[in-house]
């Protein structure tokens, strides 16, 4: 069976421009309203200077030989002048990708060079790293904002004479940006999403039911980071082309965060799962005053009922839960901002045009309804493919355009979806992807491992925990030291959230015939240790 939007009357129409022409079409008409704030800073980008600085960056872009199909590394925490970079990058048909800011120099590096960067924009704190991993990359020339030795300042882009080129833009096939993403399994992987992906689904989020989203009277706390598809669609995408005001975070703190919504009187909050559990548990809410508060909304990770109960309780305003992943631009299902129409505990409805199938894992039949299957997804907003990756792609989107998204849930009589369990090996920690490849080829390499698998560890407020399952050559060395030693051997190599939390020492892994780590049968003996 194929489930769709319920609001069968709409005829979607998806606008055949950029997204940056889509993002900024209120933007003359806005010209003095604030578009973008530096939350610690108040440091302010109208809507009108927002537009003026992207046709400056996008000339001085060009002047230094970027052209249509360069791809621009963004390597900086959340600010204002990430959505100038982005939309000048997109302007003259660039392609950006997007960096975690917590990337060592090692995985900076693993990026650039697989997207083939030309250029990297960074902030001065992270600029040792970014020359590191530039330094082993195909990039011609780094940018900082502000002024830094050994890299060019981002104002020169801004003062460069040469005015913007007008570029042929081919929306359904030009690509904009590169988030990585390691899918339904295996190591991170460029996620090639064009203009009309990003278009289209900020469309149907828009006209998923007639009360819109994040429009002129609204204010969005940004705490989501820029570079994840959540943040930068959702937040700072779709409040720019409702033409919301955005107040940057460039890093999280929960007193600064709950600070910032009574500062700036925030309407809107775009949360993920531990946040929405600090704002139910943490003393420090009743010390601030939240009533500006309309709407939170909770993606990236599922959210139980009893925690969006209790939260929506405590601070006063409904919480609208969604759905979606990096290959669909991200949005795929949504919650009303009606409470009414709403339940909690689901991920929400499908949007419009979109297409869902509920797949049984063993028979690859569609399931009955109420029944637990892996979600199918066709529409408009799902990826051209993984960069480089043709296998990787066919194993995931079906000669039919179906995306496979690894997630196992079900549909009720109502047509609320709730996700259940994963197929996919990838573990959410705080609604981050982390690999369980990736960590165990860099754990093999130390020199005390024989063997290893690294499974996900259910935690209250992370959501998930790596944790690795450790087999030594020398199974006398176990001890507390050595696990000690070993994580924060991967600790150095990686980004914080990829750390291995927890570790256990082991005989064996349990692997098949053919060789392949039988995850499930650790995950399930971990899941029994909780219950």
């Amino acid at each position: 069976m194929i489930y769709t939007s319920e609001r069968t009357e709409l005829k979607l129409e998806i606008p055949d421009v950029s997204i940056t022409e889509y993002a900024l079409r209120h933007a003359d008409r806005l010209a003095d309203k604030p578009a973008l704030i530096d939350g610690p800073s108040g440091r302010t980008l109208t809507f009108g200077q927002l537009t003026d600085g992207i046709e400056k960056v996008a000339g001085g872009l060009y002047a230094r030989g970027f052209r249509k199909g360069d791809v621009l590394a963004i390597y900086c925490p959340n600010m204002p002048e990430y959505a100038l970079v982005f939309n000048a990058v997109a302007s003259v048909g660039g392609i950006n990708t997007t960096v975690n800011p917590l990337y060592t120099a090692a995985e900076l590096a693993k990026q650039l060079n697989d997207s083939k960067a030309k250029f990297l924009v960074t902030v001065p704190p992270f600029l040792d790293k970014a020359l590191e991993a530039a330094s082993n990359s195909s990039v011609e020339e780094v940018f900082v904002f502000g002024d830094a030795e050994g890299a060019s300042s981002f104002s020169e882009l801004l003062s460069t004479a040469q005015p913007a080129p007008v570029v042929a833009i081919d929306p359904k096939n030009d690509l904009v940006v590169l988030p990585y993403s390691s899918g339904t399994t295996g190591l991170p992987k460029g996620v090639m999403l064009t203009h009309h992906n990003l278009v289209a689904n900020l469309c149907q989020v828009d006209w998923f039911e007639e009360q819109k989203r994040m429009g002129e009277d609204e204010i969005i706390l940004a705490m989501l980071p820029f570079f994840h598809i959540y943040g930068m669609i959702v937040v700072m995408k779709l409040a720019l082309a409702g033409g919301a005001t955005v107040v940057s975070m460039p890093r999280f703190d929960m007193e600064e965060f709950l600070g910032l919504v009574q500062q700036y009187k925030a309407t809107t909050l775009p949360l993920v799962p531990p946040v929405v559990l600090g704002l139910a548990k943490s003393p420090l809410v009743d010390q601030f005053d939240l009533s500006s508060v309309r709407t939170i909304f909770c993606g990236a990770a599922p959210l139980g009922r009893e925690l969006s109960i209790e939260t929506s309780e405590r601070i006063g305003c409904p919480i609208m839960q969604g759905y979606g992943m990096t290959e669909a631009s991200p949005v795929t299902h949504l919650s009303s901002m009606d409470p009414e129409k709403s339940r909690p505990g689901a991920i929400g409805k499908v949007i419009p045009d979109t297409e869902v199938r509920v797949i049984d894992v063993e028979s690859g039949q569609d399931c009955v309804q109420g029944s637990d299957g892996e979600l199918w997804i066709r529409g408009p907003q799902i990826m051209r493919g993984y960069l480089n990756q043709p296998e990787e792609t066919a194993d995931c989107i079906d000669s039919e355009g179906w995306y496979h998204t690894g997630d196992v849930g079900y549909v009720d009589e109502d047509g609320f979806f709730f996700i259940v369990d994963r197929v996919k090996e990838l573990i959410k920690y705080k609604a981050m992807q982390v690999s369980p490849a990736e960590l165990e080829a860099l754990l093999v390499t130390h020199p005390a491992i024989l063997d290893t698998a690294v499974i996900p560890c259910p935690d209250e407020e992370a959501g998930e925990i790596p944790k690795a399952i450790v087999v030594l050559k020398d199974p006398a060395a176990a001890s507390d030291a050595l696990a000690a030693k070993i994580m924060a051997f991967v600790a150095d190599n990686v980004a914080p959230h990829k750390r291995v939390r927890l570790l256990d020492f082991a005989e064996q892994i349990p692997k098949s015939a053919s060789g392949k780590i039988l995850r499930r049968v650790l995950v399930d003996a971990e899941r029994s240790k909780h219950t």
